[in-house]
Parts: structure tokens; C-alpha cells; sequence
């Protein structure tokens, strides 16, 4: 790589550079004596967040992806500088409710070091900082770190964020599903390599492009495995079928605000990295691809509504229905961009659909956790709907949060949640996915069910003596925001639209007659 290149490149890396000094801040000062700068980390990571969002919106171009797609980096870099202020609002104050702090600061000989809450902000801005350099990922080198980079703090935010022994059993479940899922993935690019003698996306573009034009229109046997079991690897960050184990025991056992970020953060790395991925061998996906995904998008769907159907836990319902929007997401990336379709905004591009849908699926999920972070039951989180029920005789607000939030996530109207579905519905339509099409509406009724149920025991059910308020400000108004930016964005998101279509318009798209794989390998080059 040239000197220009590098510059040009570290140029386009102030954002994650940025939030690496404030994750570092956090963690020094953490461990000051004074009280006083111990409790301003959160708000040195709200200013880090905020100075990243900055950098990405004071750039002149956002076009600074490594791969095909133009705005890519600058949208998702964008999206997570946004929702995770939203995310931090929400995970505020986790680390003094832990007996641990309690008893460091009650401790006579005060030591900081048994303190957890500046490894805790700096752990949460070190994981969406793995999402940003995902975003930017140009090699499979670089890919993987930043996928493992966003991964790995989250096992520590699991283990350390309650003090029960469920966090820690749920950390290591999570860390040895991780490592499987990662071991996976790792292979899969080593075969790519193997296949193509590059980790560099453009080269590897360009080599696969000529092996299946020479095997007419197959991909090779080598390349077709290596594909196949990245996908099937990063499956784990998106919690998709069949590496979707993890999630109820985990989601349940982790403190339910590091729970809002599970949720979000490494499912938007995930679907980044598999848009990385596909983008190797273009769309439309070659037919053992386009099968494997198929049947991952179909059983991911079922899997998670049918089973949520089936849970006790509030926390549980959630957790599954994160498996059904993952889903959804498989469903735009079978679609993929839109070439030649006259339709505007995200209507008929797959990946834009897939764009816009982690941010609309992302408030949803975000304000309906950060509802139940806002209730206690004898001293312990609220989890199940005896927990939640009659919550609007004791906290309208928070009841009409949750309301706003499932009612997003089934997808009514005029709801971002419904945008989201309906540009997923008609990219896979576009794309002639008649029957995934069905198959996706069908689980959206299905998913209908426990989503009202949720609502159904706030407002019909007999209000629970034992549930208390927190009373953490930070908390409900990050319930608030999410909650908020839902409806609005529902209303009037041709913003949010406009951008996540810009963000996938490939690189060079002089001729738009060319076909999707050409058109992905030239704009590499």
C-alpha cells in the first residue's frame, strides 16, 4: 500500500480513532479516587460518541467504504453514533447498581481498582467501535478483527453486568458460542483465500468474477465453501439460524440495558459483514448461495416467532423475536441492491431495505428493554408479564413506551417498524421471492401474537404491588428517545430513506445496465 493510500485511509478513520482515545479516557478515568471523575465517564463517552457522529457528518464525502457500496461506512458509522447515545442513556448507572461498587465505595480503604464502571464505558464504546471499522473493512484480515473487536467486550458487559450467577453462566455460554461461531467464519475466509491467493476485497472480487465466468456461472467448489461457511459463522452475530442458541439464555442472564445492546450492536456488525461478504460474488447470488440463504432466512423467521409464542418471559418473548427480525434482515440480503428498478428510496434495493430496517428494528427493541430496565421487583429486574401487568394504573408513561415500541416492531403503521417491513417485502418481491414473501408476512402475523400479548398485559392485566420505578432519568429518556424517533421517523423518515439508499449505491454506477456482479467488481477496482 502506497503512502497516499495510507494517509487517505487513516483519513477516513477519525471517527473510530476518536472513540479508541474516549474508550481509554473512560478506563483511566474510572480509576481516579475522586468520586467526581468517576462519575463523569458516561458523560466522557456521550461526548465521545457525539464528537465521532461529528467527524462522519463533517466529512466532504462519505463514500470512505473499502468495498462496493459508496456511502456504506459513513451511514452505519452515522447510525451507530446515533443509537448508541440512545444505548448509553439506557445502560447509564449499570455499573454503580452492582454490590460490587457498593461496597468498593462504602470500603474504608478505598481501592478504584475494584471499581467496574470505567471498563464498563469503555467496553460499550470499544464494541461500536468494532462496528465502524466493520463498516470500513476492506481485507478479511481487517474484517475479522473488527467483527471480534465488537464481540469480545460484550462477553465482559454480560458477565459484570449483574450480580447474579445467571450473568456469568450466560457470559460463558456466550463466549464459547462465540469462539465456535468465530473459528467458523475464520475458516471460511481462510478457504477464500485459498480459493482467490487474496484477503483483499477487490482482488477477490475480481478473481471470483473470472472463476465463475470460466465455470460458467457456478462458483467454484473451494470459493463456494469458504462463502458458505462465513455466512454461516457470522449467523452468530445476527443470531440466525442455526447459531441462534444463545440468545434467549443470554439475553435473559445479562443486565436487560446490556441486553438493549446485544440486541443491536452486534446484529447491525453481522449484517454489515455479510453484506461485505456477499458483495464478493455479486447479485443476483449464485443458486447454492442463494439456496443456503434462502433456508436460513425462512427458518430464522419461523424458529423465532414460534417459539416466542411460547415463552413466560418477557425478556425471553424479546429475546426471539430479536431471532425473527434476523430473519427479515437474510430476506433483503437475498434481495440485494436494486439494478434497473424504477422504484425510488429503499423500495427495490434489498440492502437499503436492510439498511433502514436495523435502524427501525433497533429503536423498536431499544425502547421496549429500556422500559423493562426502568421497573424493579423486590430489588431485581422486571422479566416476566406478571411483572408488566396493569403497568399503565402505575406508570402510563412507561406503559405507553412499551406500547409505542411492540406496536414498531409488528409493524402497524404509522410506524417506522411498518416502513421497515414494507421495503423489505418489496425489494424480496422485486427480486422474485414470491414464496419468502409469504413466508415473511406470514411470521409478521404470527409475531403479532406475543407482541400484543406484551401490550395486552400492560394495559388489561392487574397491576403487581412488588414492581417499583428506578427512578433513573437517563433511562427513561433514553425509552423516550427511541420511543420517539420511532413515530417520527414512521411519519416523515424520507431522510433516513434517501440515505440508506445513497449508502448502497455502488462506487461507479456510470452503466447501470450492467449486470450486478460486473458492476460490483468495477467499482472495487
Amino acid at each position: 500500500m502506497h503512502k497516499a493510500e495510507i494517509i487517505q485511509k487513516v483519513a477516513g478513520l477519525w471517527p473510530e480513532i476518536v472513540m479508541l482515545i474516549g474508550a481509554t479516557a473512560c478506563l483511566f478515568i474510572g480509576l481516579s479516587k475522586g468520586k467526581g471523575p468517576r462519575r463523569s465517564t458516561p458523560w466522557i463517552a456521550a461526548a465521545t460518541l457525539v464528537l465521532a457522529a461529528l467527524l462522519v457528518c463533517g466529512k466532504s464525502s462519505v463514500s470512505d467504504g473499502a468495498g462496493a457500496l459508496a456511502g456504506l461506512a459513513g451511514y452505519v458509522k452515522l447510525a451507530v453514533a446515533g443509537i448508541g447515545l440512545i444505548l448509553l442513556m439506557v445502560a447509564a448507572g449499570v455499573p454503580d447498581q452492582l454490590r460490587q461498587t457498593r461496597d468498593a465505595e462504602a470500603a474504608k480503604d478505598f481501592d478504584p481498582g475494584d471499581l467496574l464502571t470505567g471498563e464498563f464505558y469503555a467496553f460499550f464504546l470499544l464494541s461500536l467501535t468494532g462496528v465502524m471499522l466493520t463498516a470500513g473493512a476492506g481485507d478479511l484480515v481487517w474484517l475479522f478483527l473488527a467483527l471480534e473487536l465488537t464481540s469480545l467486550p460484550t462477553y465482559v458487559m454480560v458477565a459484570t453486568s449483574r450480580d447474579r450467577v445467571q450473568a456469568q453462566e450466560s457470559a460463558v455460554k456466550y463466549f464459547f458460542l462465540g469462539a465456535l461461531s468465530a473459528a467458523i467464519f475464520l475458516y471460511g475466509f481462510t478457504l477464500i483465500y485459498g480459493a482467490t491467493g487474496s484477503t483483499e476485497f477487490a482482488e477477490i472480487t475480481r478473481i471470483a468474477q473470472e472463476q465463475i465466468a470460466a465455470h460458467d456461472g457456478h462458483v467454484p467448489g473451494l470459493l463456494l465453501i469458504g462463502i458458505a461457511l462465513s455466512i454461516v459463522g457470522i449467523c452468530f452475530k445476527i443470531a440466525a439460524v442455526p447459531m441462534h442458541f444463545y440468545a434467549a439464555d443470554v439475553y435473559e442472564g445479562a443486565a436487560t440495558p446490556v441486553t438493549a445492546f446485544l440486541a443491536f450492536v452486534p446484529k447491525t456488525a453481522g449484517a454489515v459483514a455479510l453484506i461485505l461478504i456477499l458483495s464478493l460474488v455479486g447479485w443476483p447470488l449464485p443458486g447454492a448461495i442463494e439456496s443456503l440463504l434462502w433456508i436460513i432466512a425462512a427458518l430464522t423467521m419461523t424458529v423465532g416467532n414460534v417459539l416466542g409464542l411460547l415463552q413466560t418471559s418477557v425478556k425471553r418473548v424479546l429475546a426471539y423475536s430479536s431471532i425473527a427480525h434476523s430473519g427479515y434482515i437474510v430476506v433483503g440480503l437475498l434481495a440485494g441492491p436494486a439494478v434497473n428498478q424504477a422504484a425510488g428510496g429503499a423500495l427495490g434495493d434489498g440492502l437499503a431495505a436492510v439498511l433502514f430496517y436495523l435502524v427501525a428494528y433497533g429503536l423498536g427493541t431499544i425502547a421496549s428493554f429500556a422500559v423493562l430496565g426502568c421497573l424493579r421487583v423486590n430489588g431485581d429486574e422486571a422479566q416476566t408479564f406478571d411483572d408488566i401487568s396493569g403497568l399503565h394504573k402505575r406508570h402510563p408513561f412507561l406503559a405507553a413506551l412499551m406500547l409505542v415500541s411492540v406496536l414498531s416492531l409488528v409493524g402497524l403503521p404509522p410506524l417506522v417498524g411498518f416502513l421497515g417491513k414494507v421495503y423489505l417485502i418489496g425489494s424480496a418481491y422485486g427480486a422474485g421471492f414470491t414464496y419468502l414473501v409469504i413466508i415473511l408476512v406470514l411470521n409478521s402475523a404470527i409475531s403479532a401474537a406475543y407482541y400484543l400479548r406484551i401490550a395486552s398485559a400492560c394495559y388489561f392485566g392487574e397491576p403487581n404491588d412488588a414492581v417499583e420505578s428506578t427512578g433513573q432519568f437517563p433511562r427513561y429518556a433514553g425509552a423516550l428517545v427511541a420511543a420517539a424517533l420511532a413515530l417520527i421517523l414512521g411519519v416523515v423518515g424520507n431522510g433516513l430513506v434517501n440515505a440508506s439508499r445513497n449508502a448502497t449505491t455502488p462506487v461507479q454506477a456510470a452503466d447501470t445496465n450492467q449486470p450486478v456482479q460486473q458492476t460490483a467488481a468495477t467499482s472495487i477496482d
